[in-house]
């Protein structure tokens, strides 16, 4: 399979008939002007100028606000730059991301004529009090509406969901990742709830109505959701948001996060919790006490069985006194792991040096 490319394009607000509670998409993107045909074209001759390949799927994508609540026209003059490119197959496709109340059939049926290929829907949650709570301004009926609307017409449907939003349990977004699987999507992100400037729900905050997560709370929320969609071969390909000069750390002047479980290794912070687990249950289930194993991986896989900052390694040693030795091997699918036992603790104790 290609390695995926994609050219993003950022439209702010457009669309976007309200405003969330926990949105600020000109900060969030960083993009404060709207787009124009030129921008476009630039943005992708950019891209395409610097891939180091042309063996790629490239994709020209269309985020923030909400694409087909733009004026017609608009859209139309967007899309069809990235069309141009298209028909001269220099990129593979384009894709968009919009609300579930502004998919219908003429607008999929113009979609079609541009070679849209992939529609991913802001879902945020299933829980209609969450949604209303947050502002959202649609339900989860909307959204059951729109993904049908966009398989039916063979569109890749991804769904984009939030944790940690105003009232909403650790059981109510697994519930939302449950609702969303039984819709069949491709592909997910899951975005942590941070804290914005200028945002309503800044002023939630500050009032005591809203207390965002604990990093090591939206990690585990994200983990066994991250569980959930690998169970159901979907493809997680994003989870927190991108770094950029404004969303990141709160302690930098240029932030734009005033809380929330900000981390700019967020993703590798929630797939490491995953090998962690499974590197302790696979220990488990040697049913012997080992002191020392090797794990071999998948060179794209090292950093997430090793932790962050060896974070794994140390838990490891400190929770289990196990030594872990990681080696690599292409042989080795991604995301599967070997073990095999070095030592074990009877080893030790035959071990005259180790007995001195």
């Amino acid at each position: 399979m290609k390695k995926q490319y994609i050219i993003p394009i950022f439209v702010p607000h457009l669309g976007c008939p309200n405003d969330c509670t926990f949105c600020n998409q000109k900060k969030i993107s960083g993009q404060l002007q709207p787009v124009t045909e030129d921008d476009v074209k630039d943005t992708i001759e950019y891209y395409l100028s610097n891939f180091k390949s042309n063996d790629m799927y490239k994709e020209v994508a269309f985020f923030g606000g909400s694409f087909t609540g733009i004026d017609v026209e608009t859209q139309n003059k967007l899309l069809n730059v990235a069309y141009e490119y298209v028909k001269q197959n220099k990129i593979d496709g384009i894709r968009i991301s919009t609300r579930p109340d502004y998919i219908d059939k003429p607008t999929l049926k113009r979609l079609k004529k541009y070679k849209v290929k992939t529609i991913e829907l802001g879902v945020q949650s299933s829980n209609d009090y969450v949604l209303k709570k947050s502002r959202r301004g649609h339900t989860f009926e909307d959204v059951i509406r729109a993904s049908k609307l966009i398989r039916r017409y063979r569109f890749k449907l991804g769904h984009q969901m939030m944790v940690g939003m105003q009232d909403s349990s650790s059981l109510d977004d697994l519930k939302t990742a449950k609702d969303l699987a039984k819709l069949k999507p491709k592909i997910v992100r899951i975005y942590p709830v941070l804290v914005i400037k200028d945002t309503e729900l800044e002023k939630e905050m500050k009032a005591g109505r809203y207390e965002p997560l604990e990093l090591h709370q939206a990690i585990e929320r994200c983990k066994e959701i991250t569980y959930f969609f690998n169970s159901k071969k979907i493809n997680v390909i994003r989870i927190g948001l991108q770094t950029t000069d404004t969303i990141c750390s709160p302690d930098k002047e240029s932030s734009e996060v005033v809380a929330g479980p900000y981390h700019e290794t967020f993703r590798q912070l929630v797939e490491s919790a995953i090998y962690y687990d499974s590197i302790v249950e696979k220990i488990k289930n040697l049913n012997t006490n080992v002191k020392e194993v090797e794990i071999s991986v998948n060179p794209r896989d090292v950093n997430n069985v090793i932790g962050y900052k060896r974070e794994n390694i140390i838990k490891l040693k400190e929770m289990y006194d196990v030594d872990i030795k990681v080696t690599q091997s292409e042989k080795c699918p991604e995301h599967k792991m070997h073990i095999k036992v070095l030592k074990k603790f009877k080893d030790f104790k035959d071990d005259k040096e180790y007995i001195k």
